[in-house]
This record gives C-alpha cells, structure tokens and sequence, in this order.
C-alpha cells in the first residue's frame, strides 16, 4: 500500500500547483482506496447460465420478476412477504456468484441473502454458508456480514462484519463464494474478503455435505438494523434486490450420497482447482489485508464475550485483537430457518411500472 500512495502522490504533484492541498489529499486517498476493487480482472471469463437453466423459485413467486432476456431476477419485500431462489441441485464443493444490485434510499430491517444451505435436507445437522446484507436508515450505507456453520453448530457462528468501499445500491458488484474440500473464500468483486481454511481441529464444524444455492430478501427487523432497532417501514415498499449474471460451478449431487465425494467429484475438484479465483495470488492477499484492515468491524475471533478460547481457525493478530476488544456487543439473527417451496397470496400481483422499473 504504501508504494501505491507513493505512486498516487507523485502523480498528483504535476498538478498541486493548482489545487488547494485538502482536494490533492482528498484524491490521493480517493485513488489508492479504488486499488482495493482493483486486483486483477480474473472474474471477467465467467461461465453464466440463464436463470431457468439452474434454478427455480423459492417463495414470494408473485414478488420473484424475471428479466426479459432470462438471465437475471428482481427479488422483492412488501408487506406481505419476501421472495427467493433456489438452485436446481445440490452440490458438493463449488464456486457460486452472482452479480447483485442491492435496495437504495431507507432499507433498515432488511436482509438481502446470497448463500449456501442444506437446512431442508438436513434439519438438525445442516451446513451453511452465508453473504447476509444488512440494511439501514436512509443515507446511511449498507452493511454485509459472512459466516460459516458446519453440521448443525448454529451455536458456534463464525460471523464477520463489514463496510463497502463502494455504494452497492449505485450499481451491480460481484459476490462470490468458493467451497472445497479444503478451503472456503469469499469475494466481493474479484477482492479476496475471507478465507476460512479447514482444519482438523474443526471437525463436523466446517461445511462438508451437499448445498443449494439460495438467495433471498426478507425482514429481519428483529435484528439487521442497529441490533433491531430500526425496523422495516413498508411505505418505502416494495425494496428490490436484483440479481444477473448467475454462476453455479460445482458438483452436482443428492443429498445421500452413493459414492464418496473425493471419488465422484475428483474431476470437478480438480477444474475448480485450475481457476483463478481458487488461488490467492500475493496481490490478492495484499487486496484482502488491506479490505481488513479497513472495512471489517467485527470477527468472531476476537470476540472474547462469546469465545474466551478463539475457535481453532483463528489466527490472531495482536494489533487487530486491540482494535477489536470491544466489539463483541452485536446482535445477530442466527442460521437461515427451513424455507421451503411454497405459494403466496400475492403470488398473481402484478406490479405497476412506478414500482419496478424494466430491465
């Protein structure tokens, strides 16, 4: 980073003659935060598929609206229900991303999920894997949170919580999660935000039996908002979330499996294994460090209010275990509940032109 402010600075000094000092300090730092979004253009080949192709709705079918060329969705809340998606199969370990665009103006109480989950299959020992937004008060920016739940220890949540170096609501971003046997990453653009690595010592806690896709909008008043403070107000309804560009890249499978993992799956584990974003480049991880030490406000790690004994993937780091000895006050709003297919009442609205704007 700090050849990066060298570079900015130096470039700016052509024109310091004509700017008052505040506005060069303003772009220099301006400039080099953009160099976080900026790591490489990996993610540009990705292979999207249509969304009838992989997947399927969840509930609020009334409030699920395709776009015209098939390749994306509009997810809605109003006040009488959210919406969802779901993908078509199972997998075991894969890469599923989708570019998303998120609700603007007063979004508080609300939760746009973009993650992966076995809770219908697996009731009591399910795995998850979660991208959960968090909306907010009018003029205030949205906030996302990450986690990880392996075999039903929905006790023991591994939550991480963050800012944006950008406005999610402006435009679509990228968000990505990267499932193997032996590695868990998750992307916002093509930044690095999180790396879980399984360790022996996790046991059943990391995510090991087959997931689906989901993604959906829903009211998590009790929680999202300032611990609940701030609930969802539907005069602002409905609040969209629009999702496009859809990449499901895994192995797909049943939820009893027939044949062990390693040996059916070993050619899709060894493709997945071949692709840029299963590899943490020495830029990315310098892009990751960065975002970190930035934009993350909150790690399970060092929440010693929960874990006197950090959990046995944490590596900890003495200048961050300062910074964030007194943030283990959140609230959170636990596992996805079962959600499962299943009909509205409002499942024939149509929506009028001022409500949703076309594709």
């Amino acid at each position: 980073m700090e050849g990066t402010i060298k570079r900015c600075r130096c470039w700016f000094n052509g024109i310091s003659l004509f700017l008052h000092p505040l506005i060069i300090s303003f772009l220099i730092i301006f400039t080099c935060m953009a160099n976080i979004g900026n790591v490489d253009a990996a993610f540009s080949n990705l292979t999207t598929i249509p969304f009838n192709q992989g997947y399927s709705p969840l509930f609020g079918d009334g409030n699920l609206v395709r776009s015209p060329d098939g390749k994306g969705v509009r997810l809605l809340l109003d006040r009488f229900t959210g919406s969802g998606f779901i993908s078509s199969n199972l997998y075991n370990h894969g890469f599923f991303s989708a570019n998303i665009k998120l609700p603007s103006d007063y979004t508080a109480g609300i939760c746009v999920a973009f993650y992966t989950s076995n809770a219908d299959v697996f009731e009591k020992s399910h795995d998850e894997l979660d991208i959960e937004f968090l909306g907010n008060t009018e003029g205030k920016p949205w906030r996302f949170q990450t986690n990880v739940y392996g075999n039903g220890s929905t006790n023991r949540g591994r939550e991480e919580r963050y800012r944006l170096w950008f406005d999610p609501t402006r435009d679509f971003h990228r968000y990505s999660i990267l499932w193997t046997p032996q590695i868990t990453i998750f992307y916002v653009d093509d930044v690095p935000i999180r790396e879980v690595v399984r360790r022996e010592e996790m046991g059943g806690d990391y995510p090991s039996k087959p997931m689906s896709l989901y993604a959906t909008i829903w009211d998590a008043s009790n929680w999202a908002t300032s611990g609940g403070k701030y609930k969802v107000n539907y005069k602002y309804a409905p609040f969209v979330a629009e999702f496009k560009d859809l990449v499901l890249d895994g192995c797909p499978a049943g939820p009893i499996q027939q044949i062990p993992a390693a040996e059916a799956c070993a050619e899709k584990y060894d493709l997945l294994a071949t692709q840029d974003y299963s590899v943490i480049t020495p830029q990315r991880r310098a892009a990751m460090r960065r975002f970190r030490q930035r934009y993350m406000y909150y790690s399970y790690c060092y929440d010693s209010l929960r874990y006197p004994v950090p959990p046995p993937e944490c590596v900890t780091i003495a200048a961050e275990r300062a910074r964030f000895k007194d943030t283990g006050r959140l609230k959170f709003g636990g596992s996805h509940k079962r959600q499962s297919k299943r009909r509205t009442r409002n499942r024939n609205r149509v929506l009028p032109d001022s409500d949703v704007t076309p594709y």
